[in-house]
C-alpha cells in the first residue's frame, strides 16, 4: 500500500474526490495508483521497539509489507517472515520499475514540505532517497529469491491460519489513512491481524497524516480490552513524520 512520504506531501493540498474513491475501493486499485515505497530493516526495529532476540526463531507477519527490507534482513537473523500487500499481485519486474519511479517522484514532492518532517535520521532528502533505495533493492532481491514469502491479499482478509504468526507488524497504514478508511475497517482489520497472531500485534504510528492521535483510539482500545487483550501506546525511538513516534502494542488474552 502507499507510504506516508508521498501522502504527507499532499497534506497541505485539498484532497479531491478521485483520491478518496481510490482508498474507498482500494482492493481494485491499478498499479499506477499504488505508491510502492518501503522502509528499511533498521527503521522497523526502531518503529516497533524490536531487538534481534525478538526476531530469532520467530514467525513474523509484515502487513502491509510494501517495498520494505524488513523481511529480507530478518530472515538473515533466523526469523521466518512473511510479507503481505495488495501490490504483490503484480509482477516483480513491474513493481521494481514502479518503485524506483515512485522514489524519484516522492523526493521531488517532499522538497517544498520538508518542515513537516524530522530529519535527524536521514539528514536530507538525498539521505532519505538512499534509504528508500536500499529498502526496495533488498525487497526486490528477496522477492525474486523467495517469491512465495510475499503474498498478495486485500485487507481485512488474510489467507492464513489462526495464530500462524508469533508477531505481526503493521506500519503506516492503519490510523495513517484515517480520513479514508473508516472505523469499521480499522476494527475488522485489527481483529484479522489478531486472528493470525499467537501473541502480539504492533501498529505504527498511532497518528494520522496530520499528526493527530487517531480519533477513535480510545474506543478501539476499549473494544480490544473487552476481548481480553492488553493494549498500550508505546513511545519509540523513531520519528520522521512529526509527532509520529508512538506504536500501538496489542497483547492477546493477557498472556505473560
Amino acid at each position: 500500500m502507499s507510504r506516508d512520504e508521498q501522502s504527507n506531501s499532499r497534506v497541505e493540498k485539498k484532497k479531491n474526490s478521485r483520491e478518496g474513491n481510490r482508498f474507498n475501493n482500494y482492493g481494485g486499485l491499478e498499479l499506477s495508483q499504488i505508491v510502492f515505497i518501503g522502509r528499511t530493516f533498521e527503521e522497523y526495529m526502531k518503529m516497533f521497539n524490536l531487538t534481534v532476540e525478538d526476531l530469532t526463531g520467530k514467525s513474523i507477519l509484515d502487513c502491509p509489507g510494501g517495498a520494505c527490507s524488513f523481511s529480507s534482513q530478518a530472515r538473515k537473523l533466523g526469523a521466518d517472515p512473511v510479507a503481505v500487500d495488495m501490490a504483490y499481485k503484480y509482477e516483480i519486474d513491474e513493481l521494481e520499475v514502479k518503485g524506483f519511479q515512485d522514489i524519484e517522484h516522492t523526493m521531488k514532492q517532499m522538497e517544498p514540505v520538508q518542515s513537516i518532517y524530522v530529519w535527524d535520521q536521514f539528514g536530507s532528502i538525498q539521505g532519505l532517497k538512499e534509504e528508500r533505495t536500499h529498502a526496495i533493492t533488498d525487497c526486490i532481491a528477496d522477492m525474486r529469491k523467495i517469491p512465495d514469502r510475499y503474498v498478495a491479499s486485500v485487507l481485512p482478509d488474510l489467507p492464513f491460519a489462526d495464530e500462524q504468526f508469533d508477531l505481526t507488524l503493521s506500519a503506516h497504514f492503519l490510523f495513517t489513512y484515517a480520513d479514508r478508511l473508516d472505523v469499521d475497517f480499522h476494527i475488522a482489520t485489527i481483529m484479522e491481524l489478531l486472528r493470525v497472531s499467537k501473541r502480539e500485534v504492533h501498529i505504527f504510528p498511532t497518528v494520522d497524516l496530520s499528526g493527530e492521535r487517531y480519533k477513535h483510539m480510545d474506543e478501539l482500545k476499549l473494544i480490544l480490552e473487552e476481548r481480553g487483550c492488553t493494549v498500550s501506546e508505546e513511545p519509540t525511538s523513531y520519528e520522521f513524520q512529526r509527532n509520529a513516534h508512538t506504536m500501538l502494542q496489542i497483547v492477546k488474552y493477557n498472556r505473560t
